[in-house]
């Protein structure tokens, strides 16, 4: 191993090789002591790089292995367009040559340290002021757009056979989030929703709100996925799990006369203006997008006068009145397709709501029989 100056830059160069693997570039020194000093760590470096390879016999380029996982998994997610997102992200920030090898605590630290910063994105166009007047995006949100993703990585590549000797702590990155509260929806509310809602939107919005499934599991139902005569939707869900729901006369209800809209995806809407850019004309239907859907509930949700009401909240809405209905935590678990039964516990409010009816009931009724042993005495 040497380092070397080339004419041509003020810097000195490594060039080494290492297992059979040539390994070189700019110190961006100009002291040779310092540069012998860059060269050491570079030569660590592709220590660790050829010893992950050797286990995996693939790339563990950061590009490479988001591709392979893409390819692999993370087209198939409930969300595919996030993923993709998310994971140009990471691509974006450390660089596509970026070795897995090289990203250890300190880095992934700077990383969730500089995603933090992000604020909410809105549509529309904005100056510099109001665009720093914008909230910064949550913790969930870090989490589950970085941290989440990059950890996804390094599974994938240790799936695949790769071993990480300074792999990030994860659970020293996850930022704390608050614990999701539970929004039942008002019958008054209700009321001002169906007051405030376009007919082409009712049935999506009714689907929503009878059956708990989430934003873009409705969006995106296909009519494959609908079987009338076996009664049930079958479909894949969040984490890639079968979702399975019941058509119920009032679901029914709601999907049969869609039929005949369009050829593939349930839910429609007709377009008011035409738009030459999308190819939409106006007055014809067109599947509802998840943008779209998100958009729609906003203006009804104005005009209807809700507060503090998100669309994900139709689904705590479900999940409170089924088991204020039933009494049955796993059943509710069942039909919101919750893996795990602490998931569904945020729900468990509605029982405490029914032991305390129960025992008023119990006090009452022993009040009654002491009641009826002083007038016997």
């Amino acid at each position: 191993m040497s380092v070397y100056r080339d004419k041509r830059s003020p810097y000195y160069q490594f060039d080494f090789q290492y297992d059979g693997r040539r390994f070189h570039g700019s110190t961006k020194c100009t002291s040779r002591r310092d540069a012998e000093k860059l060269e050491a760590a570079e030569l660590e470096k592709a220590k660790s790089l050829v010893k992950a390879m050797k286990r995996s016999r693939a790339s563990l380029a950061i590009d490479d292995v988001a591709d392979r996982l893409w390819n692999d998994s993370a087209q198939y997610d409930a969300e595919p367009k996030a993923a993709e997102t998310n994971l140009a992200r990471l691509i974006d920030y450390f660089g596509k040559a970026k070795s897995l090898t090289d990203i250890n605590h300190n880095e992934a630290k700077k990383l969730v340290a500089w995603r933090r910063g992000h604020r909410v994105s809105r549509r529309g166009k904005r100056t510099k002021e109001q665009e720093a007047a914008l909230p910064l995006i949550s913790n969930a949100t870090v989490n589950r757009s970085t941290t989440k993703v990059l950890q996804r990585l390094f599974a994938f590549a240790k799936a695949e056979g790769a071993v990480f000797e300074g792999e990030p702590k994860w659970d020293e990155l996850i930022l704390p989030e608050p614990e999701e509260r539970v929004r039942e929806l008002k019958s008054e509310e209700a009321d001002a929703i169906d007051a405030a809602m376009r007919d082409d939107y009712g049935p999506f919005f009714d689907f929503a709100r009878g059956s708990g499934m989430r934003l873009n599991e409705c969006v995106t139902l296909r009519w494959t996925e609908v079987d009338f005569g076996a009664r049930q939707i079958v479909r894949l869900g969040k984490g890639g799990r079968r979702v399975l729901f019941p058509i119920t006369p009032h679901v029914r209800e709601i999907l049969f006369p869609l039929r005949g809209q369009h050829a593939e995806f349930v839910f429609t809407y007709v377009a008011v203006c035409a738009n030459k850019r999308l190819g939409r004309l106006r007055g014809q239907r067109y599947p509802l997008t998840y943008t779209g859907a998100k958009t729609a509930w906003q203006r009804i949700r104005a005009s209807a006068g809700l507060a503090d009401f998100r669309f994900h909240d139709f689904r705590h809405d479900f999940g409170t009145k089924l088991l204020r209905d039933s009494g049955n935590l796993k059943l509710v678990q069942k039909a919101l397709n919750h893996r795990d039964i602490k998931s569904t516990l945020r729900y468990a409010h509605v029982l405490d709501e029914d032991v305390a009816a129960a025992v008023q009931q119990l006090a009452e009724s022993r009040k009654k029989s002491r009641n009826k042993a002083r007038k016997v005495s």
